[in-house]
Order: structure tokens, then sequence, then C-alpha cells
């Protein structure tokens, strides 16, 4: 079954909050007022309600021999989308890591790259070899 996710979110800044999903990622603004701000981004609903900083304690895990942050939210792209969204970000210079693969030649190879957003959480948008490949083992 196909269908939407929400997600809800402290955040430091309403405004720019908005402005950095809006104007960097070119997401739509849903709803909002002045304590909260709903973004669709890729049809997902993410709601960022003004309170302050989130802490999370354990800041990253090791996966592919690569350091990646263990508190990051994403959306899975097709490869032409992911390729123009990942040019377009790099010429904004906001990609915080370049370019990775993991499992390559493996079952559920994927590409990502990361972002930070003006709380402070990491971004990621990957894309499968196989998309058919997104859950198995």
């Amino acid at each position: 079954m196909e269908t939407q996710f929400h997600l809800s979110l402290p955040c430091l800044s309403i405004s720019k909050t908005k402005l950095f999903y809006t104007n960097v990622l070119e997401a739509k603004l849903g709803r909002s007022s002045q304590n909260w701000v709903d973004i669709d981004l890729f049809g997902h609903q993410i709601t960022f309600t003004q309170s302050g900083a989130f802490n999370f304690d354990y800041k990253s895990y090791s996966f592919g021999g690569q350091v990646l942050p263990s508190f990051h939210f994403g959306v899975i792209l097709d490869r032409r989308l992911w390729t123009v969204l990942f040019q377009k970000l790099k010429q904004k210079e906001v990609v915080e890591k370049p370019q990775l693969e993991f499992l390559s030649g493996k079952t559920g190879e994927h590409q990502s790259f990361f972002l930070k957003d003006p709380n402070d959480y990491t971004v990621e948008f990957k894309c499968f070899t196989n998309p058919e490949e997104i859950f198995k083992y």
C-alpha cells in the first residue's frame, strides 16, 4: 500500500525552517501558524513546531565503513529525480556530505547524500539501484 507519512519535529525557528524547506529544497508550504508549519516534502507531511533544540545522545553509527547520523530522516527518490536534486543542491553548496554509495554490488545497493536543516536535523536523500530491493535483505 502506498501512502504518505507524517512526521512532527520540534524546531528552533519557524521562519528559518520555512525558508530552508521552500527555498533550498523547493518543497511546498502547507498550513502554518506563528508556532508551527507543515511542509510538503515530496508528498509527505512534516510538521515543525516551535519549541527548542532536540537532544539526541547517540549522534552517529557506522554503516558500510561510513559514520552516519543516527537521527535523520529523508526521502527515497527515483534515480532521475535524485540526480537532478543532488546537482541543484550541490550548486547551492548545501550538501553536507558528498554522494555516498552503500552496499555496492549487494542487495539494497543505493546512493545517498545528506544536508542539515536550520534545526540541525540531518536530511537524507537516497535512490536505490534496484527500487524493488528497498526492503529486501
